[in-house]
């Protein structure tokens, strides 16, 4: 296959753990797309957070769509908005928190995957609100 679309209104979501205050819309990995990367739309919800955590050695890319907050790197607090865009490099501890009054969405890619894809996969799959769709489709 040349290239591949993704129908986000069709698009499968998944939250990792029962607890946490983002989730993940699955675009494209190695189990839709043979490829060894991952790329995902993070939604986290107002006041949410990723865990610290870290890389061994892929690289993190986060690109704003929608919402604000902030990154947090190796001890160094950046706020972040729509367009900004983030590139973590591998053993860079780093939390991303959504600090504004709506959800922050992000592309979120890592290379390589790291079982990053998989993780996600096996958490809870979560239904998409209307906000979420508006957003995905480029409506809000």
């Amino acid at each position: 296959m040349a290239f591949a679309v993704e129908d986000l209104t069709h698009a499968k979501a998944f939250r990792i753990s029962p607890g946490d205050t983002n989730y993940f819309v699955m675009l494209f990995d190695r189990e839709t797309d043979g490829i060894d990367n991952i790329f995902v739309i993070e939604i986290f919800r107002p006041g949410g957070a990723t865990p610290p955590n870290e890389h061994a050695g892929a690289h993190e890319f986060f690109h704003v769509l929608h919402g604000e907050g902030i990154a947090r790197c190796d001890g160094v607090a950046r706020p972040i908005r729509r367009g900004d865009s983030l590139l973590l490099h591998p053993g860079s501890e780093h939390v991303i928190e959504n600090t504004g009054a709506g959800k922050l969405y992000t592309l979120t890619v890592m290379t390589p995957n790291e079982g990053f894809a998989e993780l996600i996969r096996s958490g809870e799959a979560v239904a998409l609100e209307a906000d979420d769709i508006a957003v995905l489709r480029g409506l809000a």
